[in-house]
């Protein structure tokens, strides 16, 4: 491998990487406020490029401009489905049974965008797609980075959400000790609902950057959730900062394998990571000290 090459892998998989945090953050906040394993989220990733290229291909919006819709959208049914969906579920048995009721959801989103807009595959053709620029040699294309920088911006208003205001200080207890939030009178089930809401609108951040340059069909959700579900498992569930920092690890990994391996192999690196993890250290490697502190 060259020096160029190196340094063009290592940039590609920072970028990808920062696209994998956004998205496991989404992830994690499901599982920190309800502990509810959302299987739909990616289906709803999918479902935000497609609405991106719609608006792209026929009213000729910028897909970054779908986001003044998407993203309230998505929140709002995000509040919809913990109300009238995942709350009904007995807390006995939450977990198990958000997964099977978040794995239908993902079938219906994946028929509805097949039945609305056909199995064949899309992409947005956009008047900057083939602009890059040169990094030391390496080149990079301009979308690629608009997507991070998108990501970026979203961990960081996510960030900034959950530090400095009072709803994300009710989330983070709600995340850390629902019944010691209970006591000191934090509305649980209210933050909850917002907090899955905004999980959700996670989707249509990352859906839209994904859409600028990736081709999308109604069935990639199922190429993004094993690998969002194994970040989240080794940053540590209920931890975004752990997930952020395991999405950057394993992106980087991923995009450095892909030049021996090929695109295909070079995504076991998710899996190899999930299986030692669960034999290493079950509660995942930023589980405690960084779950804590966010």
């Amino acid at each position: 491998m060259t020096g160029s090459l190196l340094l063009q892998s290592l940039i590609l998989g920072v970028l990808l990487g920062g696209l994998y945090a956004l998205l496991a953050a989404g992830l994690t906040l499901y599982f920190g406020v309800m502990r509810v394993v959302m299987i739909a989220h990616a289906a709803f990733l999918v479902l935000a490029a497609y609405l991106a290229w719609f608006a792209n291909s026929r009213l000729g919006i910028d897909p970054l401009l779908t986001l003044v819709v998407t993203v309230p959208l998505f929140f709002g049914i995000g509040v919809l489905m913990q109300r009238l969906l995942i709350k009904r579920l007995r807390p006995a048995t939450l977990t198990m049974m958000s997964v099977l009721l978040t794995f239908a959801i993902a079938l219906f989103i994946e028929g509805l965008v097949g039945f609305v807009w056909g199995g064949t595959q899309r992409r947005i053709q956009l008047s900057y797609s083939s602009a890059s620029i040169e990094i030391f040699g390496a080149r990079i294309a301009v979308v690629k980075l608009i997507a991070f920088g998108l990501a970026a911006l979203s961990l960081l208003a996510l960030y900034l959400l959950m530090k400095h205001t009072r709803f994300g200080q009710a989330l983070r207890a709600t995340i850390q000790h629902p019944e010691a939030a209970q006591l000191v009178g934090i509305k649980t089930e209210g933050v909850a609902g917002l907090g899955f809401g905004l999980g959700l609108a996670t989707a249509a951040l990352g859906g839209t950057a994904l859409s600028l340059d990736a081709t999308i069909y109604p069935s990639l959700h199922w190429h993004w959730i094993g690998p969002l579900m194994a970040i989240i498992v080794v940053g540590g569930l209920g931890s975004i900062p752990g997930a952020a920092i395991a999405a950057l690890v394993l992106g980087v990994g991923q995009s450095l394998l892909q030049v021996p391996l090929g695109t295909t192999w070079a995504q076991t690196i998710f899996y190899v990571a999930l299986f030692v993890t669960l034999m290493v250290r079950p509660q995942g490697f930023f589980g405690g000290r960084l779950a804590q502190r966010f």
